[in-house]
């Protein structure tokens, strides 16, 4: 599958320099370097309060000593932070100490496996923060251009089924599904061009029910997007990869029902039927548990029950046979 997905990402990631020998504080240890407007908020008056703290915990990512229990404390408040994103991408050094987190654990990941728990959670933590950077508007193209989200990607890599690495690739989809949730064309230009369809897709298959479902949730975000459904049906190896992923997922969920995920299967399989020549390959490859009726009754009742309920389902059900002529 990888080779028929994002030839580019290879070329893409490109060494990336530190610093090691620049002054990170400056005298009295206030921060260096370039600020923008969203760095100065809150210093004149009427600051929020906590404001401080805030900013103290932002320089003390900088400070090798400091930077574990910054991590903690600022991953807590990010989504109350509106503005913590500009702070932490235009505040001197921060990124640089988010990213040495991240990369200082690439030779934990290789066999035989060394990541411990708190290892884990301290990165997670760092990538908390990242995805509050891939979310917001100012942010989120400059995180881009970084290809910043590269150095996931090793991550989302791993088979381990060890908690520590669960923990760590669902962190790490939870940052790309934070990229793709806007609907912005340059994400998904951006990530059609690495291998971010075939790591989801194996996730999808072998992963946790939650680590599975952010997953699939990706790769529909991807499909609704007419320059990603185009990319997956280009070539027949392309949609074969992920139908085949789909109904494998399928099969799964009649012995271990999740009405969550199964909602964003269906969602890729109607997705798929707008591609004139997916619709004909779907005629023979959709699932027959799934051809029967709409209320998928041929499924473990706890699944049957849920679309009863679920309308947004039901319907793109019965509206995905409608489009095969299979109703």
């Amino acid at each position: 599958q990888g080779s028929q997905f994002g030839s580019r990402t290879r070329r893409a990631c490109r060494t990336m320099e530190y610093f090691p020998n620049g002054p990170l504080l400056g005298a009295g240890g206030r921060m260096q370097g370039v600020g923008s407007s969203a760095v100065q908020v809150g210093v004149a008056q009427g600051r929020t309060p906590g404001a401080d703290e805030v900013y103290q915990h932002v320089q003390d990512l900088r400070v090798a000593e400091r930077r574990e229990h910054a991590l903690l404390e600022l991953s807590k408040r990010r989504e109350s932070l509106t503005d913590l994103a500009p702070i932490l991408w235009h505040s001197f050094g921060t990124i640089v100490a988010l990213i040495q987190e991240i990369v200082c654990i690439y030779p934990q990941l290789s066999p035989p496996p060394t990541l411990t728990a708190p290892a884990s959670n301290r990165v997670c933590n760092s990538l908390a923060l990242l995805q509050c950077v891939a979310s917001h508007p100012e942010t989120r193209p400059l995180f881009l251009k970084a290809h910043i989200p590269l150095l996931l990607y090793p991550f989302l890599n791993t088979v381990s089924k060890d908690r520590p690495f669960e923990y760590l690739r669902l962190t790490s989809l939870g940052v790309i599904g934070a990229l793709v949730k806007v609907d912005d064309p340059e994400v998904i230009n951006f990530l059609l061009q690495t291998e971010i369809i075939p790591l989801c897709l194996r996730i999808m298959e072998t992963g946790s029910e939650l680590s599975k479902t952010v997953a699939t949730f990706i790769v529909q975000k991807l499909l609704l997007d007419d320059m990603g459904l185009t990319y997956i049906c280009a070539t027949a190896e392309r949609f074969y990869a992920v139908s085949s992923v789909l109904a494998k997922m399928v099969t799964t969920l009649q012995q271990t029902p999740s009405i969550r995920l199964l909602k964003h299967v269906i969602r890729c399989y109607l997705r798929l039927s707008d591609n004139p020549r997916a619709r004909e390959a779907l005629r023979q490859c959709l699932p027959e548990c799934l051809q029967a009726d709409p209320t998928l009754q041929c499924l473990p009742e706890p699944i049957a029950n849920c679309l009863r309920e679920d309308s947004a389902t039901k319907r793109w059900l019965s509206q995905l046979l409608q489009n095969l002529n299979l109703r």
